[in-house]
C-alpha cells in the first residue's frame, strides 16, 4: 500500500524533500493547467477531479512543512530527544503540541478535505490512509484510450485538409449500463504532418464505471502514392530512362503534389547509372518552419535492352570503341 505522503508527491510530481517554494510553484503550474474553467465540456470531468486532488495534496504537504518548521524532525522521524527543565523529552512535548495542533486544525477548518487527510495520517489511522489511497487512485485512473488510424494521402499531408472522422464509443448511462454511441469529429490536417502523428480528443473515448473517460486518439498513416515516396521531409521520384536516351539526351515532365508542372531536362549530359537530380524546395512542408520545404530527389534508372542482334552489337562496338 502506498503511503499518503508518497501519493501527495506523486500527484504534484515533486520529489520527497521539496521546499515550500518549490511545492508552491508546482501547485501553481498544475492548478493553472487543470483548472476546470479552462477545459471544454469533453474534459471538464477529468479537470475537476485532478484539480481537487492537486489542491488536497498541496495543502497536506504544506501542513507537514509547517509542522516540521515548528517542531523539528530527528533522524528517526521524531522531535529531538533533548531533555527539558521538567525532565520530559522535547519529543514528547512535540507530540503533545502536535496533538493540540491537530485538534486546532480540526476545529478551525473541519470542512477542508486535505486538512482532514493530514490529521488522519499524522494520528496513524490506517483506515484513513487506505481511504486516501483509494481516493487518489480513483482520481488518477483512466480508461484505456480508444485508438484509430487516420489515413491520409500525400496530397492531403502536403496541402493540408479537413477530415471528418466517425467512431463508436462506449457511454455509461445514469443507471450504470453501457451503450454504444456514434461520434463525429473534425480534424484539421496541417501541411507537413508525418506518419505516426497523433491527434487526441481528451475524454472522447470509452467510458467505464468508476473511471475517467478515455481519450480518443487518431494516428496518421500515409496511403501509398503511385508516383512519389516520402523520406522525412523529402520526396523521392523514380524515373526509368531508355539507354539510348541516357546517352543522347532526355527530358520528361510530371506534376508535383501541389499540382505544379515540372520538367527535368538532360539534353547536354549523359545519364549514368545511379544518377540523382535534386530539386531544392519542392518536397514536403516542414512543420515549425513557415514556408520551408524539403527537396525533391529524382532518381534515374537506366533501362538496358534485354538482347541485341549481331548487327547491333557490331554497330555499337564500332561506335563506342573510342569512348573512354
Amino acid at each position: 500500500m502506498v503511503n499518503p505522503p508518497e501519493l501527495y508527491h506523486r500527484i504534484l510530481d515533486v520529489p520527497k524533500g521539496t521546499s515550500p517554494q518549490e511545492l508552491r510553484a508546482a501547485y501553481k503550474g498544475l492548478a493553472k493547467k487543470w483548472h476546470p474553467d479552462k477545459h471544454p465540456p469533453s474534459s471538464k470531468l477529468e479537470a475537476e477531479a485532478r484539480f481537487k486532488a492537486i489542491t488536497e495534496a498541496y495543502e497536506a504537504l504544506m501542513d507537514q512543512q509547517e509542522n516540521r518548521a515548528v517542531f523539528g524532525v530527528c533522524n528517526d522521524g521524531r522531535a529531538s530527544e533533548t531533555t527539558g527543565s521538567f525532565g520530559a523529552g522535547a519529543c514528547g512535548a512535540a507530540r503533545m503540541a502536535r496533538t493540540r495542533s491537530d485538534d486546532f486544525c480540526m476545529r478551525s477548518a473541519p470542512a477542508t478535505p486535505a486538512r482532514e487527510f493530514a490529521k488522519v495520517y499524522s494520528t496513524g489511522n490506517t483506515g484513513g490512509r487506505r481511504a486516501f489511497a483509494e481516493f487518489s487512485s480513483s482520481i488518477m485512473r483512466k480508461a484505456p484510450p480508444l485508438e484509430r488510424p487516420l489515413e491520409c494521402t500525400l496530397e492531403e499531408l502536403c496541402r493540408g485538409c479537413k477530415k471528418q472522422v466517425k467512431f463508436t464509443r462506449d457511454v455509461v448511462t445514469k443507471n450504470g449500463s453501457i451503450v454504444k454511441k456514434e461520434v463525429a469529429q473534425m480534424i484539421m490536417v496541417k501541411p507537413g504532418w508525418r506518419k505516426g502523428h497523433k491527434v487526441t480528443f481528451e475524454g472522447m473515448g470509452d467510458e467505464r464505471p468508476g473511471c475517467l473517460p478515455a481519450d480518443a486518439i487518431f494516428t496518421v498513416s500515409e496511403k501509398k502514392h503511385s508516383t512519389f515516396k516520402r523520406v522525412g521531409d523529402d520526396l523521392v521520384l523514380k524515373a526509368k530512362v531508355p539507354l539510348v536516351s541516357a546517352l543522347t539526351g532526355w527530358s520528361f515532365s510530371f506534376r508535383l503534389l501541389s499540382g505544379k508542372k515540372v520538367t527535368c531536362s538532360f539534353e547536354d549530359e549523359i545519364i549514368c547509372p545511379g544518377h540523382e537530380k535534386v530539386i531544392k524546395g519542392e518536397g514536403m512542408p516542414i512543420i515549425g518552419r513557415l514556408g520551408a520545404r524539403g527537396d525533391l530527389r529524382v532518381k534515374l534508372e537506366i533501362v538496358f535492352p534485354e538482347k541485341l542482334t549481331d548487327e547491333q552489337l557490331t554497330g555499337l562496338a564500332e561506335i563506342l570503341k573510342d569512348c573512354t
